[in-house]
């Protein structure tokens, strides 16, 4: 499940941006998906959601606690978007981290 399936792609030619077109062989510009904002679950939705809570500990990654619960490296985003944070910089050692489940059903929540 991508959460890329109906994002906008555009073209990225910024000056800001040039050195790593250069280094990568692009010459006009970097493809890339604009993002929307997920909204937050509401207070119904999670009370449908159970959640197995994580403490953040050195050397964790979001996508190692989506295949670890999930089965599905990919999923990480749905644990950073539950908990508010949207990646691994925003968690520190000792966060509580809540996995919600069960996927059909925090999915649903997304219409994804």
């Amino acid at each position: 499940m991508s959460r890329y399936k109906n994002a906008t792609v555009f073209e990225n030619n910024l000056s800001l941006y040039k050195k790593a077109r250069e280094k990568r062989d692009i010459p006009e510009a970097i493809v890339q998906f604009r993002m929307s904002k997920l909204p937050a679950p509401t207070v119904e939705q999670v009370m449908t959601i159970d959640t197995t809570p994580h403490i953040w500990t050195t050397g964790d990654r979001l996508y190692k606690l989506a295949d670890e619960h999930y089965g599905d490296p990919t999923l990480w985003w749905v644990i950073a978007w539950y908990n508010g944070r949207p990646t691994e910089a925003h968690f520190k050692v000792g966060d509580v981290v809540r996995v919600p489940s069960p996927l059909e059903r925090v999915l649903g929540i997304l219409r994804l």
